[in-house]
């Protein structure tokens, strides 16, 4: 009796370089660059190694294209609507009331605060994002950040001499005020789950606010601004800040 030999399916063909970036971008947001191993990947996707080493060659080029991808999505959003809707600068809480909707000042507080939200649910990318401007400004990064970026500030009138420094400025005005917040979430979490954030930002204060008044007059008085802050609306506050002085005069 003639029997046949059923051959299961190729694990590769079902295995493609979008599922292994996916399953990397779990991983980082779980356990951290740190946890980011081949060995965890072939156990997350239940494949073997060299199904992945087909399409990425090493961690460094896994990382790269996880910072891409995150990036991407994060900049896919379009500028804010009209005045009042959910995506408006204004419902955000940081509009200035001289911009109207669709305006080369909307777009960039849209992109900064894609970039600012992507960096809060993802950690790690502000690292990534500093070590791809750092390390490989010619790669897809950099490029990308200035021309979401860059053609707002070409919108805004600022003569051409000027492009490249008030981009870089935005830029990194954005990134690090990003990568500062995720590291006030990441501090917070480590405080453990039944902290509150008003409760912590109000022992802050407190603690400022007892500071020497000699040595620390101005931190005194900032205090009650750290009390009662709302982390998207000073970020959009900073912006503004800058675009003030990039339109004035």
């Amino acid at each position: 009796m003639a029997t046949s030999t059923r051959r299961s399916p190729r694990r590769t063909e079902a295995l493609s370089r979008e599922r292994i970036v996916d399953a990397a971008v779990e991983l980082l947001d779980t356990v951290g660059e740190g946890g980011l191993t081949f060995r965890a990947l072939t156990e997350r996707l239940a494949t073997g190694p060299g199904a992945i080493y087909w399409h990425v060659a090493n961690k460094e080029e896994l990382l790269g294209a996880a910072t891409e991808g995150v990036l991407a999505a994060a900049l896919a959003a379009g500028p804010p609507g009209p005045a009042g809707s959910p995506g408006s600068a204004a419902a955000s809480g940081g509009a200035s009331g001289s911009a109207s909707a669709g305006s080369p000042q909307d777009g960039i507080r849209a992109v900064g605060l894609g970039l600012f939200d992507a960096v809060g649910k993802h950690p790690w990318l502000a690292t990534q994002l500093t070590t791809q401007l750092a390390r490989s400004p010619w790669g897809a990064v950099t490029p990308r950040i200035f021309e979401s970026i860059g053609r707002h500030v070409r919108a805004l009138g600022v003569p051409e001499a000027g492009w490249f420094t008030a981009t870089s400025v935005l830029v990194h005005y954005i990134l690090g005020a990003a990568g500062q917040n995720a590291a006030n979430i990441a501090s917070g979490r480590a405080l453990g789950p039944g902290v509150d954030r008003p409760a912590f930002l109000d022992s802050v204060a407190r603690a400022w606010e007892e500071l020497d008044p000699e040595d620390y007059p101005f931190t005194r008085a900032a205090a009650s601004g750290l009390r009662d802050h709302d982390d998207h609306e000073q970020f959009l506050a900073g912006i503004d800040l800058v675009l003030a002085g990039l339109t004035a005069g």
